[in-house]
């Protein structure tokens, strides 16, 4: 009996020592995306051009309130045709500029999607050959953790390695 409890706790140390060799870390994907070099360029980029077309999309909602107000004024000096007319004109405008600024918001979001892709792409690589070069078995998203030593966070050599091998996204 003795001899099947010590078979079966040297068993379990040898076990628990090959599992020891399989190291875990994980990354957090996001803190790269917006901190690395190519990553703040790239949302820099895709930011600056959501700003211009806000700033367009203003310009325009500015203009189609100013056309409202002239017609709303001129109510009692036109025939209740014309208003109709004008007001359906303004709305079908206004239906126009909606449908424009959903496709654009929409064109964004694909943008974003797109520029993530590739962004991942790009660096799977070197994280593969990071996880190859330090023995480490599972790479995980830090998204999905509840708890875990700092020791494990990759993060940083990551980023290190992004700046030095990717200058840009295509």
């Amino acid at each position: 009996m003795k001899k099947i409890i010590f078979l079966i706790f040297i068993s379990f140390l040898l076990t628990s020592k090959g599992l020891a060799t399989n190291q875990i870390a994980y990354i957090d994907m996001d803190k790269i995306l917006n901190t690395s070099k190519v990553g703040k360029k790239a949302v820099a980029d895709l930011e600056e051009n959501h700003k211009k077309k806000i700033k367009n999309f203003k310009k325009i909602e500015e203009d189609l309130k100013n056309k409202e107000r002239d017609i709303v004024a001129q109510k009692n000096i036109l025939s209740n045709e014309e208003y109709s007319k004008k007001i359906n004109n303004l709305r079908i405008k206004v239906r126009d500029y909606r449908n424009e600024r959903q496709k654009s918001l929409d064109l964004l979001t694909k943008k974003r999607i797109e520029i993530s892709q590739k962004f991942l792409k790009k660096i799977n690589p070197l994280i593969a050959e990071y996880a190859k070069q330090n023995s480490i078995s599972l790479i995980i998203q830090k998204k999905n953790i509840v708890m875990g030593k700092t020791e494990l966070d990759i993060t940083n050599a990551i980023m290190d390695l992004i700046d030095k091998n990717i200058k840009q996204i295509d």
